[in-house]
C-alpha cells in the first residue's frame, strides 16, 4: 500500500502464527507433544508395587505384571519390575501379558478413556458424561454378603429385620479370585486412592480397582480427592474395592442367589462386586464399612443431610425418600456441609464423602437450582435419557429407570462448606412424610423419644392400585438407613443420645406429611410452613416456646410458631371426623409398635435399662 510520501507502508505483524513448523514426523509424534507429561511421584515404581500387591491372587502368590498407562498409546509404556516371590513360579500366558493400570486419572482423561471404552457413554449439552449401569439400575440389597467369622458373629447385627446377609470366607475368597481372575485379564484397570471423611484424624484410606472408565470417575466424584503429595506418600489403603461388575458371579456356588454378588470382609478389609455395573454399590458398601470402624473408634456414622447457619449453628437432618431431606437441608442461607453421609465425633461433625448423588427423576431448574446447575463437565449422569442431537436431557423420562442419578463433586454446590467439618449440632431433625396425618407438624423429643424415633426411622409413602385406590403404606428403616447399618441399632441410638447430651443437641420431629386427614382426605402441610418451622429450629425461637402433649405418642408441640397457623400445630385440630382421627391414630401406634418388636429384646451392657426406657418412649395406648 503507498504511503503519503511516496514509500510503502509496511504493516508490524504479530509473528506468532509464522513460527518454525514442529519436527514432528507423524501425527502421533504431534499428540506426544501436544500432552504435557504429568508429574509423577517421587517414587514411581511405588504405587504400582502397592497396586500389584492388592491385585495379588491367592492362588498364584503374587500380583500381576502391572505397568502405568494406557495400552493404546503408541508408545510403550517401560515396565516396571517387581520383586516377585523366590518360590518358582510355573509359567503360563497370564504371567507373560502386562496389566496396564491408568492411576487417579483427572476427569477430563475418564471422558476420553468412556467414549472409547463404552458406547453407551455420552456427552450432554450441559457437559456431564451420560452413561448406563447396565442391566441393574439400583442395589440389589438381597445379594449383598458380609462375611460372619468369629469376631463379626459376636459384634454385627444378624437375623431378623437385619441387613446384614452372612457367607463364609471361602466363598468370599472364591468371588475373590473370580472378580481378580477377570480383572488380571483385561488390557487395563482403572485404579483410584483415595479417601473418606473430611475430619484428618479419622480418614480412611480406600482403594477402588474397576474395569469401567465411568466407575473410577463415579469414584473420583464421591470420595476426597487426595493432592499430588497425599498420594506420594499414601501407601497402602485400609480397604480395597474389586468392582468386576461386568463378570457375573457364579449363581450355583454356596451363598450365591443370583449371577449378582456384592461381598463384604470386614477381616480382609476388602469389598467384591460382580454381576452388577450399578456405581451405587460401591458407595453405599463403603458407607457400610464406615458404619463398622467409625463406632470403634467412638464415632457415631450417620446417613443424614448437614448444614450450617451464619452463626456456626449445625443441625443434622435425617429423612427417608419423600420427607424433603435434600430439599430442607439445602439452604441458601446457610452452608451445605454434606447430604448423605456424615461422622459424629469429639472434634465435631464432617462428612464422609468427597461428593454428591443426587436424584434426577423429573430434576427441574426451578425447583432444584443447585443440582441443576451441578449437571456440568465431570458429573457422572447415570441411566438418563437425552435428545440424540441436541444432547439436552428429559429429566421426567423414566424409560430406562426412575432411580436416574447425578454424581458430583460437592464443590459444585455453591454454599458448600470446604473443607466439610463443622462444630458440634445443635439440634438434630427426624423428618417424616405422614399420610397418615396424624404426627405434629414438629414435636421436641426428649432423649428417650429421639432414640425410639430414630431406631423407627418412619414414613409413610403412597402406594397407587391398579383401580387407582391409594393408601397410606407405613415404612420403617432403622436408623434411617437400615440398608446399610452392621451393629444393631440401639447401638448407634445409644451412641446418638450420648453425643447430644455431651454435646447439648435438641431432638425434633418434624412432619413434611398430610393434615387434617390421611391422603386423599386431607392436604399436605405447605413446604412454606414447614420451612419457617425448621427456620424456627435454627433460631432457638423453638426453644423458648409453649408447649403441650399429645395423646398417645406423648409429643410435645408448639402451642404458637411465627408465620404458621396454629390450628395446624396440633393434628387433631384439623380433622373435621374427631373419630376417624382417633381410629387412625391408634392404627398408627400399633404400625410403630409391632416395628418395634424385633428391637425390644435387645441389650446394651449386662441390662436392659436403656431397651426398657426407649421402649417406654413410644406410643402408649
Amino acid at each position: 500500500m503507498a504511503s503519503p510520501n511516496g514509500g510503502v507502508t509496511t504493516y508490524d505483524y504479530d509473528d506468532s502464527d509464522s513460527a518454525a513448523p514442529v519436527r514432528a514426523q507423524t501425527i502421533e509424534e504431534l499428540h506426544s507433544l501436544q500432552r504435557k507429561a504429568a508429574a509423577t511421584t517421587k517414587d514411581g515404581a511405588s504405587p504400582l508395587q502397592s497396586i500389584s500387591a492388592s491385585l495379588a491372587s491367592l492362588a498364584r502368590e503374587y500380583g500381576p505384571n502391572l505397568v502405568k498407562g494406557d495400552p493404546e498409546a503408541k508408545v510403550a509404556p517401560v515396565p516396571v519390575k517387581h520383586q516377585q516371590p523366590s518360590a518358582t513360579i510355573a509359567s503360563s500366558d497370564s504371567s507373560l501379558k502386562f496389566t496396564h493400570v491408568l492411576y487417579n486419572l483427572s476427569p477430563a482423561e475418564l471422558y476420553e478413556q468412556a467414549f472409547g471404552q463404552k458406547k453407551s457413554s455420552f456427552i450432554t449439552s450441559t457437559g456431564a458424561l451420560a452413561t448406563l449401569s447396565g442391566a441393574k439400575t439400583g442395589r440389589s440389597p438381597r445379594d449383598k454378603r458380609v462375611v460372619k467369622d468369629e469376631t463379626t458373629e459376636k459384634e454385627l447385627w444378624w437375623g431378623k429385620g437385619s441387613p446384614n446377609i452372612e457367607m463364609d470366607e471361602r466363598q468370599f475368597v472364591i468371588n475373590r479370585e473370580r472378580a481378580l481372575d477377570y480383572l488380571n485379564s483385561l488390557d487395563k484397570v482403572y485404579v483410584n486412592d483415595q479417601f473418606l471423611n473430611w475430619d484428618p484424624e479419622n480418614r480412611i484410606k480406600v482403594r477402588i480397582i474397576t474395569s469401567r472408565a465411568y466407575h473410577a470417575l463415579f469414584m473420583h466424584n464421591m470420595c476426597i480427592r487426595p493432592t499430588e503429595e497425599e498420594l506420594e506418600t499414601f501407601g497402602t489403603p485400609d480397604f480395597t474395592i474389586y468392582n468386576a461388575g461386568e463378570f457375573p458371579a457364579n449363581r450355583y456356588a454356596n451363598y450365591m442367589t443370583s449371577s449378582t454378588s456384592i461381598n463384604i470382609s470386614l477381616a480382609r478389609r476388602e469389598m467384591v462386586i460382580l454381576g452388577t455395573q450399578y456405581a451405587g454399590e460401591m458407595k453405599k458398601g463403603l458407607f457400610g464399612v464406615m458404619h463398622y470402624l467409625m463406632p470403634k473408634r467412638g464415632i457415631l456414622s450417620l446417613h443424614s443431610g448437614c448444614n450450617m447457619g451464619k452463626e456456626g449453628d449445625v443441625a443434622l437432618f435425617f429423612g427417608l425418600s419423600g420427607t424433603g431431606k435434600t430439599t430442607l437441608s439445602t439452604d441458601h442461607n446457610r452452608l451445605l456441609i454434606g447430604d448423605d453421609e456424615h461422622c459424629w465425633s469429639d472434634n465435631g461433625v464432617s462428612n464422609i464423602e468427597g461428593g454428591c448423588y443426587a436424584k434426577c427423576i423429573d430434576l427441574s431448574q426451578e425447583k432444584e437450582p443447585d443440582i441443576w446447575n451441578a449437571i456440568k463437565f465431570g458429573t457422572v449422569l447415570e441411566n438418563v435419557v437425552f435428545n440424540e442431537r441436541t444432547r439436552e436431557v428429559d429429566y421426567a423420562d423414566k424409560s430406562i429407570t426412575e432411580n436416574t442419578r447425578a454424581a458430583y463433586p460437592i464443590e459444585f454446590i455453591p454454599n458448600a462448606l470446604i473443607p466439610c467439618v463443622g462444630p458440634h449440632p445443635k439440634n438434630v431433625i427426624l423428618l417424616a412424610c405422614d399420610a397418615y396425618g396424624v404426627l405434629p407438624p414438629v414435636s421436641k423429643l426428649n432423649l428417650a423419644q429421639t432414640m425410639y424415633h430414630f431406631i423407627s426411622g418412619y414414613t409413610a409413602i403412597v402406594a397407587g392400585t391398579e383401580d387407582g385406590i391409594k393408601e397410606p403404606t407405613a415404612t420403617f428403616s432403622a436408623c434411617f438407613g437400615a440398608a446399610f447399618i452392621m451393629y444393631h441399632p440401639t447401638k448407634y441410638a445409644a451412641m446418638l443420645a450420648e453425643k447430644m447430651q455431651k454435646y447439648g443437641a435438641t431432638g425434633w420431629l418434624v412432619n413434611t406429611g398430610w393434615s387434617g386427614g390421611r391422603y386423599g382426605v386431607g392436604s399436605r402441610i405447605k413446604l412454606p410452613y414447614t420451612r419457617k418451622i425448621i427456620d424456627a429450629i435454627h433460631s432457638g425461637e423453638l426453644l423458648t416456646a409453649n408447649y403441650k402433649k399429645t395423646e398417645v405418642f406423648g409429643l410435645e408441640i408448639p402451642t404458637g410458631i411465627d408465620g404458621v397457623p396454629s390450628e395446624i400445630l396440633d393434628p387433631v385440630n384439623t380433622w373435621t371426623d374427631k373419630a376417624a382421627y382417633k381410629e387412625t391414630l391408634l392404627k398408627l401406634a400399633g404400625l410403630f409398635k409391632n416395628n418395634f418388636e424385633v428391637f425390644a429384646t435387645y441389650k446394651i451392657g449386662d441390662d436392659s435399662s436403656l431397651t426398657d426406657q426407649i421402649l417406654a418412649a413410644g406410643p402408649n395406648f
